[in-house]
């Protein structure tokens, strides 16, 4: 079949782009991006070039630059060149080489991207690319998304060369006479995914000439169990995870007690959660009651009948009040501020009824910290504030969204919804009263 049909037909399948796109295509020199350029130019749609001279290898660097350039005149297509001290980069980022030469190039495409309204970055990785990803992902270790290999769409990148392999690139860069440059690194087995190209997949060759196709077919199973076990996984945490607010969730322990530690780790994969962690969760189901385990983003609560799952958030900033303030905002809480003439307490866990007089300015509203003490109202004595939280059953969890406010000389005033400090309150000599009112 003729390779431009081909082509088209492998964009139109994977819905890749329109004719009404713009695409940015990073053209190196070598065979494969300058057969997608090639291949692009011929289909009809508007195109420009990026290429980026990583000046890594002298005046070769210099001539694959000088390549690209005439090319792309020869073709009329708007080109940008970017040089990069890739090993400086290197070196202060403490990476390879290949990582800073990756990671330099796709930071520029975004960035042309974005200035010029390119909707895609168009990349001419092959079928035998694909092959090497996944060989590489085995190597270091990997689930089903690994096995995956290369997508032929992810946000803003594409790839339209992943129908070929190797063998046609180079058949259809000979038949088209596109002039190109080897890249003598490409010959090295000194890297990794140079090594998987050159030592191994020839020895799997020998066993099977088709082992490039059959692992692509393999590559497509795998891909369609992941999709598969995805909707199962989907279902099952709609099931077990009943949302109780922004980010947080609550699982019934028995729920999930027998289950396989297995799907455990998928049904927590999108919060973080390593199977160690989660089999340490599990041997701990029957023991106390307040035990926290935590990933990088979230952190579960082992409650007495339930697991409470929550984003990790960042630190909780205090929120100060001035004497002149009449509104205070702290997360979702709200705070009216009133000083009524009536000093008749009202017994509602949600106002606080303070003396003025012995009020220090600013006062302010900040999440309990541990250490925090206070005197509980109508006690002579001090009781810590997370011992009070332990008598009224408040989780680990809620006793951090709980506003504690402070008098400027640092003492309690008042735990909101709870109770406040003894020392504050309205008494027979009270002359002025503070009220704080909570709306959330």
């Amino acid at each position: 079949m003729n390779i431009d049909v081909r082509f088209e037909r492998y964009i139109e399948e994977h819905k890749l782009f329109t004719r009404e796109d713009k695409l940015l295509v990073a053209v190196s020199g070598g065979r494969d991006s300058m057969l997608l350029l090639t291949l692009l130019s011929r289909y009809g749609v508007e195109i420009a070039v990026a290429h980026c001279n990583f000046e890594l290898r002298a005046a070769e660097s210099d001539k694959d630059e000088q390549l690209v350039r005439e090319y792309c005149k020869q073709l009329d297509v708007k080109l940008y060149v970017q040089h990069f001290d890739t090993e400086a980069y290197a070196e202060s980022h403490k990476i390879s080489i290949q990582m800073a030469a990756r990671d330099l190039r796709y930071a520029w495409f975004e960035k042309l991207r974005a200035e010029y309204g390119y909707q895609y970055s168009a990349i001419a990785q092959h079928k035998n690319d694909h092959v090497e990803t996944v060989l590489f992902n085995l190597s270091r270790g990997t689930g089903l998304l690994g096995l995956q290999g290369i997508l032929p769409k992810r946000e803003g990148i594409i790839r339209p060369l992943l129908f070929l392999n190797s063998a046609e690139v180079l058949q259809a860069v000979e038949e088209l006479k596109v002039p190109y440059r080897d890249d003598q690194s490409n010959f090295s087995n000194k890297y990794a995914r140079n090594k998987i190209r050159l030592d191994i997949i020839p020895e799997f060759e020998r066993l099977n000439p088709d082992f490039i196709q059959v692992m692509d077919d393999n590559i497509e199973r795998f891909k369609e169990t992941q999709r598969v076990l995805q909707v199962f996984v989907e279902q099952e945490r709609k099931r077990l995870f009943v949302a109780m607010g922004e980010e947080e969730w609550q699982i019934q322990k028995t729920a999930i007690a027998g289950l396989d530690i297995g799907l455990l780790y998928f049904l927590f994969e999108p919060f973080g959660f390593s199977k160690p962690v989660l089999t340490d969760l599990v041997a701990a189901f029957s023991a106390e009651s307040g035990r926290v385990f935590r990933s990088d983003s979230h952190e579960l609560l082992l409650d007495r009948t339930v697991l409470r799952l929550r984003k990790i958030e960042g630190g909780s900033e205090s929120v100060a009040l001035g004497a002149e303030d009449r509104v205070l905002r702290w997360q979702k809480y709200v705070f009216s501020v009133s000083y009524p003439e009536d000093f008749t307490v009202v017994k509602n866990p949600a106002i606080a009824l303070l003396d003025y007089d012995k009020l220090v300015f600013p006062l302010t509203v900040r999440a309990w910290e541990e250490g925090d003490v206070f005197q509980p109202l109508g006690m002579n004595g001090k009781k810590k504030i997370s011992d009070f939280f332990i008598q009224r059953k408040v989780s680990l969890f809620d006793k951090k969204k709980i506003p504690i406010w402070l008098n400027g000389n640092g003492e309690v005033l008042w735990i909101t919804n709870y109770q406040i400090d003894d020392r504050y309150k309205i008494t027979e000599n009270t002359q002025k009263v503070l009220k704080l009112d909570c709306n959330i």
